[in-house]
């Protein structure tokens, strides 16, 4: 049974994330935990998927507190001191939904995630009547956004003398993001900011195809100084700068690693990442005094707390994935609100332009290579001796995939993709189109050996 992906569990409610689904799922962890908040995101589903979920936690003897609706950062911080279960499928469409889980303020282990597959395929009995748990409502939004606005206000200057262009997506980052830069003294212009699971103004993930109305928006309006653009339940972020460009994401993730590297006062900080994020993130934490350390794509919780048991000289100061960043000194989870606060301090202070002159962004490419899901642990044993052999020159990791950084600061990755049936293949050089055909010519070969 392969229930969680890289971020819980996901997919259509008509055929995996049913309501049966979720009274197991409940039941089968309810018995990990006293108290567990729940919230949802505005999909039309979430409230009986919740409903669901409550009933099997409750027979499971475990309390519930509903918290209603929420984005996905604000029930992270919810669940300080206990068990937190968000119901949303992020970015993904209108007709799909999923269940993550949270205890105190991180994300499920792997492990923990086992452990509840393990009980969906058991079965879990009941509690006896007398020992089910009871619910209750709490209200934990406000709490949430102080504790952003408290935090971005360490950073950076006031907002006053900006204004930002939000685009909420019909999703739930229209009840904090607007508010949380609104009272840092920002003006605020909102689209699409009328929460709604059938997302009516663009589709739920904010590609450049679907935020082109917040590109012209900004474009058309010369007042406007920035654009900020999430997904459906405020754990991604695009960054939209005055001329109506989008900032790479890889850059973004420079600009706010190297800053919090920076501000570290432990002899070894650490910026926690991917293996498919750019080497434009290294070069700017080793020109600030840090290192970067990568981990799967979907566990930066579990790598964060791999670097924070060597010691108390080494600690994590920030952490992200392509459009997803982690602020350790808020909470270990994507927080695409506190993200906006930040990098618009940042940019008060600094100015945009400022902030990205010291990022050299090279060309990146990415093109996936067909491969059958049975061919792709014979292609990867395959790829893992030929693509070093083929690139020796290079620093080469086979932790996550295989990725060689080489001496012109080229780098490219290879590796399987988790829900489709291909291998992926990333490139990053000043001539990235000829090095990704590179690697894939030889990724194609190791397919064709193993099929």
């Amino acid at each position: 049974m392969d229930l969680f992906g890289t971020t819980g569990i996901r997919g259509p409610v008509a055929t995996k994330v049913t309501p049966e689904l979720a009274l197991s799922v409940g039941r089968a962890a309810g018995e990990y935990g006293e108290e567990f908040v729940i919230a949802r995101d505005g999909r039309e589903t979430g409230v009986a998927i919740a409903a669901a979920l409550e009933a099997g936690l409750e027979s499971a003897g475990a309390d519930v507190v509903r918290a209603g609706m929420l984005p996905t950062p604000a029930l992270g911080f919810a669940s300080y001191g206990r068990h937190g279960v968000m119901i949303t499928a992020s970015h993904n469409p209108s007709p799909d939904n999923g269940i993550k889980f949270f205890v105190d303020g991180v994300e499920y282990t792997t492990a923990d995630e086992e452990r509840i597959e393990e009980g969906v395929a058991n079965d879990v009995d009941p509690a006896t009547w007398k020992e089910w748990g009871r619910q209750t409502s709490e209200e934990p939004l406000d709490g949430y956004l102080d504790a952003v606005v408290e935090y971005a206000s360490e950073h950076g200057d006031p907002l006053e003398n900006m204004t930002i262009a939000v685009d909420a997506g019909n999703g739930v980052s229209a009840l904090g993001t607007p508010e949380v830069l609104r009272r840092l003294g920002a003006t605020v212009h909102t689209l699409h900011a009328n929460v709604t699971g059938h997302f009516p103004g663009r589709p739920s993930k904010p590609t450049p195809e679907n935020i082109e109305d917040l590109i012209q928006y900004v474009r058309e309006r010369e007042a406007v100084d920035l654009g900020i653009a999430h997904d459906g339940d405020a754990d991604r972020i695009v960054v939209v700068d005055a001329d109506g460009s989008i900032v790479h994401e890889d850059t973004i993730l420079a600009v706010l690693s190297s800053y919090f590297v920076e501000q570290s006062d432990v002899t070894d900080p650490v910026v926690m990442t991917t293996p498919n994020v750019s080497g434009r993130v290294d070069e700017q934490v080793r020109a600030a005094g840090g290192r970067v350390e990568r981990t799967a794509l979907g566990l930066l919780h579990e790598g964060i707390a791999e670097v924070e048991a060597k010691g108390e000289e080494t600690a994590v100061a920030f952490a992200g994935e392509p459009w997803k960043c982690i602020h350790p000194e808020l909470g270990i989870w994507t927080d695409g609100i506190a993200t906006a606060a930040v990098l618009t301090r940042l940019i008060a202070a600094e100015g945009l332009d400022t902030l990205l002159e010291p990022v050299t962004e090279r060309p990146l490419e990415k093109n996936p290579v067909d491969c059958p899901e049975e061919a792709k642990a014979d292609a990867m044993e395959r790829l893992a001796t030929t693509l070093p052999e083929q690139f020796s020159d290079g620093d080469i990791s086979l932790e996550y995939g295989v990725r060689i950084e080489r001496p012109d600061a080229s780098w490219f990755l290879v590796r399987p993709s988790g829900t489709e049936p291909y291998i992926r293949v990333y490139a990053e050089s000043d001539d990235a189109k000829a090095l990704l055909e590179d690697v894939r010519d030889t990724v194609k070969e190791a397919v064709e050996a193993a099929t």
